[in-house]
């Protein structure tokens, strides 16, 4: 291994220390923070509503001073999947060590990977709050906080989103590719809007996501160029994206991250009312209550609650999610309408895939790479060679996320410093 990429690890620990130097001594955020006026001020996507600074939870023990960077909380005008307006929240870190790279200091668009759909979960408030818990099984910790400090360590400021209905009124859109797609490119519209901010237009701009958040990130970079042309994004690392909502069904069901079905079939339900008469129609009366209940949890209360069962237990008929994808007309279209692919990202891509994710299957990420390369994107695509280890047990998901980062690493610090980026797609 070269003396770089020993010095990326090495930043990268770094992070993971900071993120649990001091956990649980900032005083949690207001409640009434995350009420949002009623009805929205009129205005543009992107414009702050409100925000507030405070210490951070994670930071370096008698360290004086906001090092390794200060936060403050926004809540922002976005737009959802339908096109109206809405609240969405986010926390901005703006980093006090200077910047490693060439030319202004950027900022990174952080998306947060699967947190849960209670609003308790949002990562503005773990971030606040450091840990989370309320008996018996209510239980979270912004584990996005290694990727932020690690990205902060660099001198990079950072925003990281809490997406629609998470921690904000009305229902969690988890995996809807527009709105999250929305609520990224939004965050940095709104950290470019703040009275007295650092970053500006010539400032350039990441996007950086795994998991949901890769998701999100890849979504935003391909509709960027219609949604949020003004935006400086010079490179998305999109890691572990759920691009393909079809074979992802089919590879959560009866693993240990079973219930995450149940946040994206309440996001369905709640985001298009065509669906509903469907899904009631497919739901035994048992499984309605388990996703009422998948609504009000963190991603630990959902694990140890619903984690190895089958979505076939939530059903009339013993179908399982995969399966009733296909079989509800309304539903499929919902579910191939979120496929991304279908649209060029302007600025270049790093995608990041585990050979044997056992949440996100490779050939999906392999799909996306190729749909981005024929459009004439540009793509740089990566392979996580860990061998399979505890199928079903997310091992294979979250092991790729570590291993990959010094290399997102140094691809996104060559990125906002202006290096031309490499390809794969002749490849």
């Amino acid at each position: 291994m070269n003396v770089a990429r020993w010095t990326r690890l090495a930043t990268v620990a770094l992070g993971a220390c900071l993120a649990v130097a001091n956990v649980g001594t900032a005083s949690a955020a207001p409640a009434d923070f995350y009420q949002a006026p009623s009805p929205l001020p009129s205005g543009a996507s992107g414009d702050v509503v409100r925000a507030e600074t405070y210490a951070p939870t994670l930071s370096v023990l008698h360290q004086a001073g906001p090092w390794p960077s200060g936060a403050q909380r926004i809540m922002y005008r976005s737009t959802d999947a339908h096109g109206s307006p809405v609240a969405t929240t986010a926390t901005y870190f703006d980093a006090s060590l200077p910047w490693s790279g060439a030319g202004p200091r950027p900022l990174v668009v952080l998306a947060p990977g699967t947190q849960g759909q209670g609003d308790q979960c949002a990562p503005s408030k773990l971030f606040a709050d450091g840990v989370h818990y309320t008996p018996p099984l209510d239980f979270a910790v912004e584990y996005e906080a290694t990727q932020a400090y690690t990205l902060l360590s660099g001198g990079m400021d950072v925003v990281v989103i809490d997406y629609e209905g998470l921690g904000t009124d009305g229902m969690h859109t988890y995996v809807d590719r527009r709105a999250e797609g929305h609520a990224v490119l939004d965050a940095a519209r709104a950290v470019k809007s703040l009275p007295g901010g650092r970053i500006g237009d010539d400032n350039p701009i990441g996007l950086w996501g795994y998991s949901q958040g890769g998701g999100a990130v890849a979504s935003a970079t391909e509709m960027q160029a219609s949604y949020a042309p003004e935006l400086n994004v010079r490179g998305t690392f999109a890691g572990g994206s759920p691009a393909d909502l079809r074979p992802v069904s089919a590879a959560l069901d009866g693993g240990l991250a079973a219930g995450l079905l149940g946040y994206a079939v309440n996001s369905i339900y709640a985001a298009y009312p065509e669906t509903r008469a469907e899904i009631d129609g497919a739901l035994s009366p048992a499984g309605r209550q388990v996703l009422d209940d998948i609504a009000t949890q963190c991603v630990p209360e959902t694990i140890a609650r619903y984690g190895l069962h089958r979505t076939s237990e939530w059903t009339r008929d013993g179908r399982s999610v995969a399966e009733l994808i296909d079989a509800l007309p309304t539903v499929r279209a919902v579910v191939d309408e979120q496929r991304i692919g279908r649209s060029a990202p302007r600025s270049p891509v790093l995608i990041v895939q585990g050979r044997n994710d056992d949440l996100i299957p490779h050939a999906q990420a392999e799909q996306l790479a190729a749909d981005w390369c024929r459009l004439g994107a540009t793509v740089d695509f990566s392979t996580e060679e860990i061998p399979p280890i505890a199928p079903g047990f997310i091992v294979g998901h979250g092991l790729p996320m570590a291993t990959g980062m010094p290399r997102a690493l140094d691809w996104m610090t060559d990125r906002l410093a202006g290096v031309p980026a490499p390809s794969t797609c002749t490849a």
